[in-house]
């Protein structure tokens, strides 16, 4: 029988007191480590802060769980991680089928806190050697009433752990999950901690942070019935929506739709973006902006361009915001949280013209599209509006854009329904594109003369 050992400071501590013959150094020496959780008196020894849950149904998936995951540690190696608490391990060991072609590993516990994932981090996931971590946290925390800072801390050492060891790797964080008072998670607590964790994570370019709060949460803040029938845990269309969420992160990290996209043009339009690179794309000079005195945590960080830049057969713009990604031109989240930026064609468009596209948006994502000067906002509408009343808006998936150009008027359209029939353009101008909060990816770029 193979033997797996518990690092260096769960081996110090030994194991829970009863499992032990009282004062038998000889009996201890003979017993198998187990993945079990220290005894409450040694709790304090342990790193991270809030006091650990102990009732019966934790404590065996913590035993069980941990011990067959250390079987699979070989097995395991370059995994996506996930690791979490009972909504990560609802995931299941094959992930619903949601992220096909995806290596991954499911290291989610019910009932776990920050302080658990904290204690148990190097075993179950650092030990893969993982290709990316996804981390969802701190829900259980709030119930049992560890203080938001408390919470925020520990998530900072969870970071600062994974980058300590791998400073490359990918780490995407979601925001806590909106649920409701009755579950003792008040959507003002929610508010706070989520936050905070924005907090730990602003001008970090390693961790990508998703918005998986907005994504479920009702005009009250608290969970959607429809998504958390218990108003904490998600049924199989809340997994729907949140392998949505993700899909287009995982694009972006290169561990899905690794394949460049086909497209075969319509007659008489011509593509605006080959696919490859930035061709044709470039940054425009923009005028100084006076930035507030006062900024609040999330405000916009406009970014002034003082020359032009052209980014012929380059890869990303000079500041890497701007991608292009096997057929994609990807707008990233921005690491500071909200970042405004342009990129234009660098050829002007004065014919009137049809204009389509397709875009796909991260939860409440905001970009803009601009037909010659004036900005056609592009987002994940249902979350992000201004259209948040469209029937055939498709969350986490692509979406046709189209524009017509006529005699100074633009006319657009999202999946055939209408977003504007009177947008007033200039006689002349280039086409643009504007990453604020979010990802944003768009594809397909192509125009029409009429």
């Amino acid at each position: 029988m193979r033997l797996f050992y518990l690092p260096l400071q769960l081996c110090l501590l030994g194991f829970i007191a009863a499992m032990l013959a009282p004062n038998s150094r000889a009996q201890e020496t003979k017993l198998l480590p187990e993945k079990v959780l220290p005894s409450q008196a040694d709790e304090e020894k342990l790193p991270g802060e809030g006091q650990l849950r102990r009732y019966d149904r934790y404590l065996a998936r913590w035993h069980e769980a941990r011990s067959m995951w250390a079987g699979q540690i070989q097995q395991d190696q370059k995994a996506v991680v996930f690791l979490g608490d009972s909504i990560t391990q609802g995931w299941g060991e094959d992930f619903k089928g949601k992220f096909p072609g995806v290596k991954l590993a499911n290291r989610g516990i019910g009932g776990d806190t920050t302080r658990g994932m904290l204690i148990r981090l190097e075993e179950d996931v650092l030990s893969l050697n993982p290709s990316a971590i996804f981390l969802l946290m701190g829900t259980n925390d709030i119930e049992i009433g560890v203080e938001p800072e408390a919470i925020a801390r520990n998530v900072q050492k969870i970071l600062a752990s994974i980058k300590q060891k791998y400073p490359v790797v990918p780490v995407v964080l979601c925001r806590i999950f909106p649920s409701s008072a009755s579950k003792k998670r008040p959507v003002e607590t929610i508010k706070q901690v989520n936050a905070l964790l924005d907090g730990n994570v602003r001008g970090d370019k390693q961790v990508t942070l998703v918005d998986t709060w907005a994504l479920f949460a009702d005009a009250n803040g608290d969970a959607r019935a429809e998504f958390f029938p218990d108003m904490l845990h998600l049924n199989a269309a809340g997994y729907d929506r949140w392998a949505g969420a993700l899909r287009p992160v995982m694009a972006t990290l290169g561990l899905t739709e690794t394949e460049a996209d086909k497209f075969d043009l319509e007659p008489e339009f011509v593509s605006l973006f080959n696919g490859r690179d930035l061709t044709g794309w470039g940054f425009r000079p923009t005028p100084p902006r006076n930035p507030p005195k006062n900024p609040k945590p999330d405000a916009p960080v406009f970014v002034d361009i003082a020359e032009a830049q052209s980014f012929q057969g380059k890869l990303e713009s000079s500041d890497g915001r701007y991608r292009a990604i096997n057929g994609r031109l990807v707008v990233t989240t921005p690491a500071e949280g909200r970042r405004i930026q342009q990129l234009w064609t660098e050829k002007e468009f004065g014919e009137d013209f049809v204009l389509r596209l397709q875009f796909r948006a991260t939860p409440n994502a905001d970009s803009g599209v601009f037909i010659r000067e004036p900005q056609l906002q592009c987002r994940d509408y249902l979350l992000a509006g201004p259209y948040n009343q469209l029937k055939q808006f498709k969350e986490g998936d692509w979406n046709d854009l189209e524009v017509t150009v006529k005699d100074g008027v633009a006319v657009a359209t999202c999946n055939g329904e209408l977003l504007t029939d009177n947008m007033k353009v200039p006689a002349t101008g280039p086409i643009g594109l504007e990453g604020d909060r979010g990802q944003i990816e768009y594809r397909r770029i192509r125009i029409k003369k009429l």
